[in-house]
């Protein structure tokens, strides 16, 4: 059972975010870069995958050099093969992306694709989709329970107010949402296991692309803003429940202008 996992390099959820001088990216000087969430739960459910049936989990990126330290975690995490496709991600919008990480797909044998719900930062969950319909595979989405065997699949996710439970045969991409497993550490042996494994690169002429056509035409950045300061919060001192009822509703009312 061999596995593909797409993974994005994505601003620690924690990091305090600066835009940059042109006011259309990141300033990305001293951010600490993390495997986006999402996709952790992608690549351990790869990765059990793995220890119950045997073959392969390929990690993929698409992204600058920095990007390699994303794929050497995962390595050091259980995957078995890593992908770096070389490029400058944030210039390509959601399709861009999907037509450079399907061309990569299909130069490495899989039986199952995964993805992570969203990228976290843009909070993008166009790619996984839009993969699958490159690549011309079955999809299902938001994934929490997932079983494989005898060819197909069958994946569970949440509706409101109920469950989904979806069969589709392989291969197939799925994109895995929060509660699908539980994302294990990287241990000391995976760690120093990890950086005996070649990571193999490749740009994206050699996918047989042209650049031009994965880098922004259709979705242009105008301009990021952070969002606006929070304002302090401000307190009511009653002794009084009904009273402080009172003064609450008339904030309310007359200063957020809510009701």
């Amino acid at each position: 059972m061999n596995s593909v996992v797409c993974i994005s390099h994505v601003p620690d959820t924690e990091s305090r975010i600066k835009v940059s001088g042109d006011g259309r990216h990141i300033d990305e000087a001293g951010l600490k870069f993390i495997v986006s969430p999402y996709d952790e739960f992608a690549l351990e459910e790869a990765i059990r995958l793995k220890e119950k049936n045997g073959g392969d989990v390929t990690v993929v990126t698409y992204g600058p050099e920095r990007a390699a330290q994303a794929l050497r975690e995962c390595l050091a995490r259980g995957a078995t093969k890593a992908l770096h496709i070389k490029g400058e991600s944030a210039d390509a919008d959601a399709l861009g992306i999907a037509k450079v990480l399907a061309a990569a797909i299909r130069s490495v044998p899989h039986d199952i694709v995964f993805f992570g719900k969203q990228g976290v930062g843009t909070d993008n969950g166009l790619v996984g989709p839009m993969t699958a319909e490159l690549l011309g595979y079955p999809q299902v989405n938001v994934v929490t329970h997932l079983e494989v065997a005898d060819g197909k699949l069958t994946a569970s996710r949440e509706i409101e107010g109920a469950e989904e439970v979806i069969e589709a045969p392989l291969p197939a991409v799925i994109t895995a949402q929060k509660g699908l497993n539980e994302p294990r550490y990287a241990s000391l042996k995976g760690i120093m296991a990890a950086k005996k494994i070649a990571i193999d690169t490749k740009s994206v002429a050699d996918l047989g692309l042209d650049e031009s056509n994965i880098l922004n035409q259709r979705v242009v950045f105008v301009s990021l803003q952070l969002p606006p300061e929070k304002a302090g919060g401000r307190k009511i001192d009653a002794s009084d429940p009904a009273a402080a009822a009172q003064e609450i509703i008339k904030f309310i009312r007359e200063e957020a202008k809510a009701l």
